[in-house]
């Protein structure tokens, strides 16, 4: 919570960041009408059970209770939904015996936004916007803003539906909204278990971000980047799967225990700790757990300069690492050797510019690369930067807004040359570089190159496997597509961009002649993202393939929505592997679900 001073005169007043969550009573009118008394008693004691048991829980205030609605307030974005999701859960059980007509059922809106708060009331904008995200929400359900959506995790905190953009009474703009629901059953489901004899048998190891303990407000993100350098070195290694950051920083301040988290993002091991400052000393506690023994395999507090810790090759993170790899090793060995063989068995701004990148608005997407071109003025010796810069040439194509296709390949390869300049070999850098070359330049050949270059860098390239997974489909490679599919989504399993991911792995399973699992992935990433034209595209052709003539038409009425300048020509004229039968099996079945010659 951040409080501000008034924008104007009122002494009584002041500005702070809350979670406004709304709560409705779907008609509210008709159930007093129809039973006055019993509706009334029902929500009184609905409102006392939220008062006493949900907001304590959850860290929340109620601003204010009416006949037929609450306003509720918290200090952080996930709270504010967990305690919607749970008043849901509260009045379904009150509903519990009575009939359709006289259940009492909520709907519940939740934004996040500046406020103006006195002792009675909180007033403001973004009050009003939580009130009209809650006329979205059918009765049962809760509806979030954008603004929410982005803190949450799919599968952990809840499951999340894309609604897309929405009209809003008095609201000028629409607003992107989302369906929040408990979470149950997505990380199950999405996790990847290899078939036997594709089975990896390395050990995977999950690093948390550090706790960062007495520093000031200027190093507050000391502990994630020292979490980000450990996995960058580590999945160096060959002998160790290194979980995503972006997928372990899901877990940031979460209170979760080692094994939980392993469980959630199925790694063998986990890695976590604090880091402390003392003037220009700095002291890291690591320890490493095995979760699947639920005990602490390695432990130790290492003591190093700041400075070297914020340098490129910092002695004290080569340190971390040389001690995490060989505990791992050792544990392993002891574990083998005293078994039966049977039994035996890797920051804010950049993360921001990320995230408005994929949104697939062109005001988000602009701002983007204003982040991104910021950060790399600010680091020029850092590759990350242009290697996400070179992705979001690729997307301004792949989106339709870019008036000059070579012109937008070109700057992408320039920004791909400029990484690899600052840091030969960059495994993202030359995974975008091999994108590059096979959806802008339909040079297949060159592309297979980048891939090869990005994984043998960095085996644990999620994304180098996840683009390779789509140049084997475009070349006709079902079952190497797949196995690349597979790997990409064992690596990033809570990755922010998951619809990415599925998306692209839909692809590969398509190619592989696995329709129906294609168009499960396809609709997973669109409820997660109505506005990806390819994931559409994707799931027509599967559908199709699939006898689901009915399902392919209501598809191809959504991608033209999309992608409205869709044709058949157009489709095989930039699919990449035009060159290859397949292209054609798949411009066959777009025309037969509807999209134009």
């Amino acid at each position: 919570m951040t409080a501000h001073p008034p924008d104007f005169d009122a002494p009584d007043l002041i500005r702070e960041r809350h979670t406004i969550v709304v709560v409705d009573v779907a008609e509210s009118v008709r159930l007093i009408q129809q039973d006055e008394l019993g509706t009334v008693d029902h929500w009184r004691r609905l409102v006392n059970e939220v008062r006493s048991q949900v907001l304590p829980a959850y860290g929340g205030r109620m601003v204010k209770s009416l006949g037929d609605g609450m306003l509720l307030e918290f200090d952080s974005e996930r709270m504010g939904v967990a305690a919607a999701l749970q008043v849901q859960a509260r009045a379904a059980a009150y509903n519990r015996g009575r009939d359709a007509r006289s259940a009492v059922l909520l709907r519940a809106g939740v934004h996040v936004g500046d406020v103006l708060v006195d002792e009675l009331d909180i007033y403001g904008t973004d009050v009003n916007l939580a009130a009209r995200l809650c006329t979205l929400a059918e009765p049962g359900e809760v509806v979030a803003s954008a603004a929410v959506r982005d803190v949450l995790v799919p599968g952990l905190d809840a499951e999340v539906e894309d609604l897309g953009d929405c009209d809003l009474k008095h609201v000028a703009q629409p607003v992107r909204a989302y369906r929040v629901s408990a979470p149950g059953g997505r990380l199950e489901s999405a996790r990847v278990r290899m078939p036997p004899d594709q089975a990896d048998l390395r050990p995977t190891l999950a690093v948390l971000p550090l706790e960062a303990r007495g520093v000031d407000a200027a190093y507050q993100a000391i502990g994630d980047a020292v979490a980000e350098e450990v996995i960058v070195a580590l999945s160096r290694s060959p002998q160790i799967n290194v979980i995503s950051r972006l997928s372990t920083s899901a877990f940031k301040g979460r209170a979760m225990t080692a094994d939980a988290i392993a469980g959630a993002l199925m790694a063998d091991y986990v890695v976590s700790g604090s880091v402390t400052l003392q003037g220009e000393r700095v002291r890291l506690l690591i320890e490493l757990s095995d979760a699947a023994r639920g005990n602490v395999v390695w432990a130790e507090a290492l003591d190093g300069d700041l400075h070297d810790l914020l340098t490129p090759d910092s002695d004290l993170i080569r340190g971390v690492v040389a001690r995490i790899s060989l505990a791992v090793v050792h544990h392993e060995m002891n574990h083998a050797d005293a078994q039966p063989l049977p039994t035996v068995r890797s920051y804010g701004l950049l993360l921001a510019a990320i995230a408005h990148m994929h949104r697939a608005s062109p005001a988000d997407f602009e701002r983007a690369r204003q982040m991104l071109e910021h950060l790399a003025e600010r680091h020029r010796r850092h590759a990350v930067p242009h290697a996400w810069l070179a992705k979001w040439h690729v997307l301004r194509a792949v989106q339709g807004w870019a008036g000059d296709g070579q012109a937008e390949s070109a700057q992408a390869l320039d920004h791909v040359r400029r990484a690899c300049d600052s840091e030969p070999g960059h495994a993202l850098a030359l995974a975008i570089g091999g994108l590059v070359h096979a959806y802008m330049k339909a040079d297949l050949d060159t592309a297979g190159d980048y891939y090869a270059r990005a994984l043998a860098s960095n085996p644990n390239e999620s994304l180098a496997w996840l683009f390779s997974a789509t140049w084997h489909s475009y070349r006709g490679e079902g079952h190497a597509a797949e196995q690349a599919a597979q790997r990409a989504l064992q690596l990033s399993p809570l990755d922010p961009l998951r619809y990415f991911y599925d998306s692209l792995a839909a692809t590969a399973m398509l190619a592989g002649g696995h329709h129906q699992r294609a168009i499960e992935l396809a609709q997973r990433s669109l409820r997660a993202n109505r506005n990806h034209s390819s994931t559409y595209r994707t799931l027509a052709i599967a559908q199709t393939l699939a006898g689901q003539g009915e399902g392919a038409a209501a598809t191809v009425k959504e991608l033209l929505r999309v992608e409205p300048g869709l044709t058949v020509k157009g489709y095989l004229a930039r699919y990449p592997g035009r060159a290859h039968a397949h292209a054609q099996v798949y411009a066959d079945a777009l025309r037969s679900a509807g999209v134009p010659d």
